[in-house]
């Protein structure tokens, strides 16, 4: 008996060891894999919904994807949004500053809440930068 005890301690402790030794060696996807991985993903919650029309608009972006997205054509496009998001919170923030010399306590509350949406904007550019 005393036996068995190690080899069923080895055992439980090589089961609960092992997925986490898993998950750590999976590489996290970038670019244009991690693209494919997504829309993948989503065929097939999809598919599990039953959707058919959803079903079919991914395996069209999935096939477009797969044909024409490059890494460098990704990160260019996501290198536009970013700047295209930059280019809007300095419009913003010129939008706010002519409010602000007029005093319209109305107009300021709303330039602010549309700034604070064009930096919201710009973070989530800038954090899809880096997938």
């Amino acid at each position: 008996m005393k036996f068995l005890a190690p080899i069923a301690l080895l055992a439980l402790c090589s089961a609960i060891v092992t997925p986490l030794m898993a998950t750590e060696q999976t590489p996290e996807l970038t670019g244009c894999a991690a693209k494919r991985q997504s829309i993948s993903t989503q065929i097939e919650q999809a598919k599990a919904q039953g959707n058919a029309e959803q079903l079919a608009g991914l395996e069209k972006a999935l096939s477009e994807v797969t044909t024409h997205c490059t890494d460098a054509s990704l990160k260019k496009e996501r290198e536009n949004k970013v700047l295209d998001a930059k280019h809007e919170v300095s419009q913003r923030q010129a939008d706010l500053d002519k409010a602000m010399k007029k005093g319209d306590p109305e107009k300021i509350n709303k330039r602010k809440d549309k700034l604070a949406e064009s930096r919201k904007e710009l973070q989530q550019a800038l954090e899809e930068l880096d997938k």
